[in-house]
């Protein structure tokens, strides 16, 4: 008889995909039943709202039937209340199972399988492409970095120090040669309590700097604005990408800008405008209100004729958030994922990180780490950053970490 004390036992912490399949062929488990197993050591929770009582009884038996649970409000058994949100638990393998066979139940629960189908698949992608009007970018193992230009007199952190086209040109292959694989030119400060330029201002400002540096290196460039106008301009001019902190709901130009460039474009959360989003912003459901505004962002571009690999998603951190919003942002930013796309994230010199350290807009350097980092670990694909060289560093290591070597 073996003696106990030779066994070893540990709890095993949530691991990436390519740590648990290396721990599977550790074990010495055959490489063809090492993908099946995958999907019963991945537990995920879902939660579901508004669900009619009736089929949320169905969806409690199916789930235990297969191993699993869901979690209902107590009257929704004897159909005393008319809904109940719903929390279903489970690996994937059994989530998988139960959307098979909720698909032929009534009370609506074909629809929801379908839906849920649709979600399960884009929280599992992890290989990214995203294709822009002149190129496909991959975030295969790799965090992309996304270098802020603002030729602005009044942005945050660095408003009046690129306004000569050649310093803000010269300050982009800059960037490029530290490491940036983007460059993100903005022309219009949107700072809490920025006031809105004209389309005419902005073109001034941005569109000889995208022509100087398409002139100089084959670079993918972004122009940041809210302006159909301003970004038609800045196509024509090489730029590729349109990041739009207003998710093409401040112009309703934009779409069809974005559809017949064939350009890549951001879409931002945010509440409320520039002006006036710092005003108290408050949320019922915060990152629910953000699945669910993004999400019908994302439907209303493909209804435009947008292709879904054009677009990336950012949750807007300090856009109409609080301190611990945007905590709680980088805390769970892979529920994101149901998007099915990218997740870009902006913390370079943000105010919450000033609020947690009492530092200046300059000296938030190791708070933009610390939450570049954090988000990288909870899954960000690229990140927007001011100081490319040092933030690279971290940023391989992060890397390293998340995805191994």
């Amino acid at each position: 008889m073996a003696d106990i004390r030779m066994f070893s036992v540990r709890v095993l912490p949530q691991m990436p995909d390519f740590e648990l399949l290396h721990l599977l062929a550790e074990v010495g488990v055959d490489p063809l039943a090492r993908e099946n197993l995958l999907h019963k050591m991945k537990h995920v929770n879902i939660h579901l709202a508004g669900i009619e009582c009736r089929a949320a009884n169905i969806i409690k038996q199916e789930m235990l039937s297969l191993g699993a649970d869901a979690a209902v409000a107590r009257d929704a058994v004897s159909c005393r209340i008319p809904t109940t949100d719903v929390v279903l638990m489970g690996t994937v393998k059994q989530l998988r199972l139960f959307v098979r066979r909720i698909k032929a139940q009534p009370f609506g629960l074909k629809r929801l399988s379908d839906h849920l189908s649709a979600v399960m698949q884009d929280y599992e992608a992890d290989r990214f492409v995203w294709r822009t009007s002149q190129r496909e970018i991959s975030f295969a193992k790799k965090t992309r970095i996304m270098g802020i230009l603002n030729v602005t007199p009044d942005s945050f952190s660095d408003g009046g120090k690129f306004l000569q086209i050649d310093a803000a040109v010269e300050r982009a292959l800059d960037m490029i040669v530290e490491g940036a694989d983007i460059i993100d030119i903005g022309g219009e400060s949107s700072r809490p309590g920025a006031r809105r330029i004209s389309a005419e201002e902005e073109i001034r400002r941005v569109i000889p700097v995208i022509e100087g540096i398409r002139e100089r290196v084959d670079v993918p460039v972004s122009v940041d604005t809210m302006k159909a106008v301003v970004a038609q301009r800045a196509v024509e001019a090489g730029a590729e990408i349109i990041n739009d902190i207003s998710a093409m709901t401040s112009d309703s130009q934009m779409a069809a800008v974005v559809a017949e460039t064939k350009a890549a474009v951001v879409f931002m959360h945010k509440q409320g405008e520039p002006e006036t989003m710092q005003d108290a912003p408050a949320y019922h459901d915060l990152l629910g209100e953000m699945t669910n505004y993004l999400s019908r962002r994302i439907r209303d571009a493909l209804s435009c004729g947008i292709q879904k690999e054009k677009i990336i998603v950012d949750p807007g951190i300090g856009f109409g958030k609080t301190v611990e919003h945007n905590l709680n942002i980088l805390r769970y930013l892979r529920e994101l994922k149901v998007w099915g796309r990218p997740i870009l994230v902006g913390v370079s010199r943000k105010s919450f990180i000033g609020a947690l350290t009492d530092m200046e807009p300059n000296e938030r350097e190791e708070g933009t780490i610390a939450a570049m980092v954090a988000a990288i670990m909870n899954g960000a694909s690229m990140v927007r950053i001011h100081d490319i060289q040092k933030m690279k560093r971290a940023i391989t290591v992060a890397d390293a970490i998340v995805h191994g070597q």
